[in-house]
């Protein structure tokens, strides 16, 4: 991707009014548009208070200007904050000085993609800035504040370097065909694979706990009407999101709510009621519950204390794709004065739990975090879905090459496209329509 020689400005506060607000300038060289707005360029990396003036000298504000010269930046070029009052009309006069000044509107995300293109970042580290911002709690905040320090690359650098070293060896007894390995060479390399298989496995499984820290999972709520789906949910929720009745039918439509379970993002769905009907909104609704279910993390099946024979639901569990997992829920045990547990039932998990007295409901969230696989982990790092995909694919080289040992010619190759995998998650090969998609999903100040 072509690197931009133009200045430009954005708005890196968001809109509405607050006490401060920032434009943010960027640019090759900012000294003169920098003299125009204030009169002078300030002291590098110094708060100095100015005054901000339009075209015609008249004051637009007085704030404080910090200039940042490239390469020291975050963006590696010249960097100029000006923190405003932060009224809208205030920060788009002086947007607008700006644009008159000669610089041009950033596009979003171009501030980073800048610091992307000038190595200040990495991708991985330039993608967890916007889920840093983006992070809804504790344990995402800190997840992508890993990432952004390079947890997750350094992590994926020292396995290209192995991959490398790996590879250097094998490819050179190609070359060198009389330089013949013995049996020690041969039991390094063996050796030195399976310490490579291992550590991208656990890589692969801190990603997977990245990735449910950014995406969250989708748990659907489905069964029989009047079985106590809109009373989980509102249960789970901790506020009455779903119409609760005794009439059979009352949720036609599907209810969407997120929560958060030790940290973990959630979205649950409450669905219709399964069963016969004639009414045509309801048919609607249940046909929506159907396409729920396809994409969900996992389902969970809710049922009544008088009626836990799964064969009964045979005909809801049968719309379940096979390859979701299923949790059963058994509601109101407070009918029949039963204690809220777990059972195991021709190899099916049931918690037993009554939603109107909020027993049993810790039960069912611990067994929610176990089954979307959340581990409680130190140095989970943020992953998106293409970092995962990557290295899904570098795990099947990897794990192809493990039958290659005694052909080194196919096993150099397997090694090679598992270090091409791993390096698209840094940037090493991506696509400039990679990036375009990347960055076109970041804020305009950003």
């Amino acid at each position: 991707m072509q690197r931009s020689l133009d200045d430009i400005a954005a708005i890196a506060t968001p809109p509405g009014q607050g006490g401060i607000g920032v434009v943010r300038v960027s640019g090759s060289d900012l000294s003169r548009l920098t003299t125009v707005l204030i009169g002078k360029v300030p002291i590098a990396r110094h708060a100095t208070y100015s005054t901000f003036l339009d075209s015609d000298g008249q004051v637009i504000d007085r704030g404080i200007a910090i200039f940042f010269p490239g390469p020291n930046s975050y963006t590696g070029e010249d960097v100029l904050e000006l923190q405003a009052h932060g009224g809208s009309a205030v920060l788009q006069l002086l947007l607008k000085r700006c644009l008159s000044v000669g610089a041009r509107t950033a596009q979003p995300g171009e501030f980073t993609l800048r610091a992307f293109l000038n190595n200040k970042l990495d991708l991985v580290q330039a993608e967890s800035v916007a889920d840093l911002i983006s992070a809804t709690s504790e344990q995402a905040v800190r997840s992508a504040n890993r990432s952004l320090q390079g947890g997750f690359s350094k992590s994926i650098n020292s396995l290209v370097d192995e991959l490398i070293a790996l590879r250097i060896l094998i490819e050179a007894t190609i070359d060198f065909p009389e330089e013949e390995l013995d049996l020690s060479d041969f039991k390094r390399i063996e050796d030195t694979h399976k310490v490579i298989l291992h550590r991208l496995e656990q890589t692969f499984k801190l990603a997977k706990q990245g990735s449910l820290l950014r995406e969250g999972a989708h748990i659907v709520l489905v069964g029989q009407p009047n079985v106590g789906k809109s009373s989980l949910l509102n249960c789970l929720a901790g506020e009455d999101i779903a119409l609760v009745s005794e009439i059979a039918g009352t949720t036609r439509d599907i209810v969407r709510q997120s929560i958060s379970i030790n940290g973990v993002p959630l979205h649950l769905i409450d669905t219709a009621g399964l069963r016969e009907s004639g009414d045509i909104v309801e048919k609607m609704g249940m046909e929506r519950t159907k396409l729920a279910m396809q994409k969900a993390d996992l389902v969970v099946v809710i049922m009544e204390t008088s009626n836990e024979n799964p064969q009964e639901h045979s005909a809801i569990i049968n719309l379940i794709p096979k390859h979701i997992p299923k949790l059963y829920v058994i509601n109101k045990i407070d009918l029949y004065e039963q204690k809220p547990r777990i059972e195991l039932h021709k190899e099916q998990l049931y918690i037993y739990l009554s939603a109107k007295r909020e027993t049993g409901i810790d039960l069912l969230r611990g067994k929610i975090l176990e089954m979307i696989e959340w581990r409680e982990e130190s140095g989970v790092f943020m992953a998106r879905e293409r970092h995962l995909l990557a290295l899904e694919q570098a795990l099947q080289y990897i794990k192809g090459a493990a039958s290659l040992l005694n052909s080194l010619e196919l096993l150099a190759e397997e090694l090679r496209l598992a270090q091409e995998a791993l390096s698209k998650i840094t940037g090493e090969f991506s696509s400039d329509d990679l990036l375009g998609e990347i960055f076109s999903h970041f804020c305009i100040g950003k």
